[in-house]
């Protein structure tokens, strides 16, 4: 059950970084932008802002400190994820990033600088309005960025920052035409990818880039939990990520999702009930989508258990969440959510509630075996496990 932050990543060429010798920056710039991207990924928004502040007034000719500063504002957006009021200000920090690029660009074409962080800008700005369903605007942000992460690459193959970015877009090139029809529309417009050479140049950049080793992970993290179904690689990247940094909420359900996936509940359990209680005390990041999540993954622990009440109290939590996020109808957090709550009615001899859920689930999307055993429990009462 991917969440919106792992979502379709259209335009895919998000390239975040280049090599300090050729920015030709200052140590002490270098190593504010290194603490930046640390307080940035660890949702320190307010400590990255002042340091990329500080690199903008020690070189403010430099587009690498604006850069760096629109993305502590695209994990703020991914923090809030609902609140579209962050986005036009994202877009105009770009917009800086872009104007000052295509001025070095006009005094030197192959300027790497320039090139590397316009094609970084044009792909973030793609990602959101991806994110945001605006599909013409992300492919037209994708189209742009692509001959200028190319001729980046062509002026430089062994830059493992940039080779990020040519990954993403092998990597994903391959598999977004299949796991998504809504995008083969436009995926006509770009050239064919190559998943496993994705695969490998993801995991040169996580091994040997400078600046562009987290994000590298975070990719790898993503593609071999949801696409290449490598849980146990996953779960390495995902501990890693959230040892370095324990404030973010991605890193942290990914760890959960994945002993999941491999059949560790309990560890699953605890770390879904950490990320409930952080939602709770409204730590920066946590939102009602990883509530949802967590609901569902500690009512279904509880379950098997056979703790029906404490159960059912965080099914209702996880279907009540779901009826604010779900625009665009059920989720599979719903629709299981929905199927739980009736077999946990049945249990309790509860015959009518227990129908009118699994009717209920007969409407919802189907995810699944959803379809298959709210019929069976119509048809006959669910008992217990083995039925």
């Amino acid at each position: 059950m991917a969440t919106r932050r792992a979502g379709v990543l259209l335009v895919l060429l998000s390239v975040p970084v280049l090599l300090s010798s050729q920015w030709n920056l200052e140590p002490a710039i270098d190593d504010r932008i290194q603490r930046g991207i640390d307080h940035i990924y660890n949702l320190e928004f307010y400590d990255a802002d002042n340091l990329f502040d500080e690199v903008i007034q020690l070189s403010p000719d430099h587009p690498a400190g604006y850069f760096f500063r629109a993305m502590t504002q695209w994990w703020r957006i991914l923090a809030e994820y609902d609140n579209e009021t962050q986005d036009d200000r994202f877009y105009e920090m770009l917009e800086v990033v872009i104007e000052m690029c295509d001025e070095r660009l006009e005094a030197d074409p192959d300027d790497i600088t320039a090139l590397f962080f316009k094609g970084g800008s044009l792909g973030f700005r793609g990602r959101l309005r991806a994110n945001r369903g605006n599909w013409f605007g992300a492919a037209r942000d994708g189209l742009a960025a692509l001959p200028i992460v190319q001729q980046a690459y062509k002026l430089d193959p062994e830059n493992y920052d940039v080779l990020l970015g040519i990954g993403i877009y092998n990597f994903y090139a391959s598999v977004i035409p299949d796991e998504y029809p809504i995008v083969k529309p436009f995926m006509i417009f770009f050239p064919s990818g190559d998943r496993q050479k994705g695969i490998l140049q993801l995991r040169l950049a996580s091994e040997r880039a400078r600046y562009a080793k987290t994000e590298a992970k975070y990719f790898l993290m993503q593609s071999h939990f949801q696409y290449e179904k490598q849980h146990m690689i996953s779960l390495d990247l995902a501990r890693e990520l959230n040892k370095r940094y324990p404030r973010n909420p991605v890193f942290l359900r990914y760890v959960g999702r994945c002993q999941i996936a491999l059949g560790v509940l309990d560890e699953a359990f605890r770390i879904f009930s950490e990320v409930l209680r952080r939602y709770t005390e409204r730590q920066v990041g946590f939102d009602r989508y990883d509530a949802r999540e967590a609901y569902y993954y500690v009512g279904k622990h509880f379950f098997t258990l056979g703790k029906i009440e404490e159960s059912f109290q965080n099914f209702l939590r996880c279907d009540e969440l779901s009826r604010t996020i779900d625009k665009d109808g059920a989720s599979g957090f719903m629709s299981m959510a929905n199927l739980y709550i009736g077999m946990i009615h049945d249990l309790r001899n509860e015959r009518d509630h227990a129908l009118g859920q699994y009717r209920k689930v007969l409407r919802m999307k189907e995810y699944e075996n959803t379809y298959r055993d709210a019929r069976r429990y119509v048809e006959k009462p669910y008992r217990g496990p083995g039925q």
